[in-house]
Formats: C-alpha cells, sequence, structure tokens
C-alpha cells in the first residue's frame, strides 16, 4: 500500500474517531444543558471535624431536600430555593457534570453537582457539600463541612 493511501486512511479513520467523539459530548451534554429546574434528594451525609487537630469524618443518614430553578447554562445562572426564598447561584455545565455554587457573604460556600449518571426512574446521581466550619456545634445547622450524596430529578 502506497504511503499516500496509508495517510488518507488514517486521515479517516481520525476524523471519525474525532466525529464519534464530538457527537458523545454533545448527548452528554444535551440533558444537563436543556435542564431549567432540579428536585433533589440527599440521604446520606459524611461529616467532617478535627478532634485534637486530627482530621475525622462520620457518615450518617440524611434527609436534605434542595429546589433549584431558573437553571440557565448559557447564563451562567440559577435560583435555589431555600426555607427563607430564592437566592441567586452560580451555574456551570461541563461535560457529564452540572455544577450549582452558593456563596454566602458571611464566608461559606455550598456546592451541588449533578452527574450525568442514572440512578432510579431517570434520576441523576448529585452530591451537595456545605463549606463551613463554627467553633460552637449546632443541632439542626452546619456547623462543620458536610457532604451529602443523593439524587435529583430534572425538568425542562
Amino acid at each position: 500500500m502506497s504511503v499516500n493511501k496509508q495517510l488518507m486512511i488514517s486521515r479517516g479513520v481520525v476524523v471519525g474517531m474525532v466525529a464519534l467523539a464530538s457527537v458523545t459530548a454533545s448527548e452528554a451534554q444535551g440533558r444537563l444543558a436543556d435542564t431549567t429546574s432540579l428536585d433533589c434528594r440527599f440521604t446520606t451525609i459524611a461529616t467532617g471535624t478535627w478532634t485534637e487537630g486530627d482530621a475525622e469524618a462520620s457518615l450518617d443518614v440524611a434527609t436534605l431536600t434542595m429546589q433549584f430553578e431558573e437553571i440557565d447554562t448559557d447564563s451562567a445562572t440559577a435560583e435555589v430555593v431555600g426555607p427563607y426564598g430564592a437566592s441567586s447561584i452560580i451555574v456551570r455545565q461541563t461535560g457529564d457534570y452540572l455544577h450549582l455554587v452558593q456563596m454566602f457573604m458571611v464566608g461559606p460556600l455550598y456546592t451541588t453537582t449533578v452527574i450525568d449518571r442514572e440512578t432510579t426512574d431517570g434520576k441523576l446521581m448529585a452530591v451537595h457539600t456545605r463549606h463551613e466550619y463554627t467553633d460552637t456545634s449546632l443541632p439542626g445547622f452546619t456547623s462543620r463541612p458536610e457532604q451529602y450524596y443523593g439524587e435529583c430529578a430534572t425538568g425542562s
């Protein structure tokens, strides 16, 4: 086989692989890119703390629910619905991930990431993290770093 023919075949294979990768990436972004709302339920929590300078974590059952509305990946905006109304947040969709970021003026950072992998009934895997620490631990309030695991239903 001539060198020119080998180059043409190689180019054809590369072009085909690039086209296939583009379609796959586009399909993966489709469901999350078109999402305008999320209804999330988190059933497991990991809580971190430091005891005498040593980091440790505990795992427990959780009942956290969160709703996100007006998700617009083009303008990178969304609203999280909380007990005191809606709050504007930042949203970023990258590949198989939809990241929702809430930063508070007093310091804490909350992130929710929805992963385009199904759990049950068409819902998607989700992780919610709270970066927060207070010297006094109050039951019912976030006072230590927390990471929740669960799933979100998408809406368009």
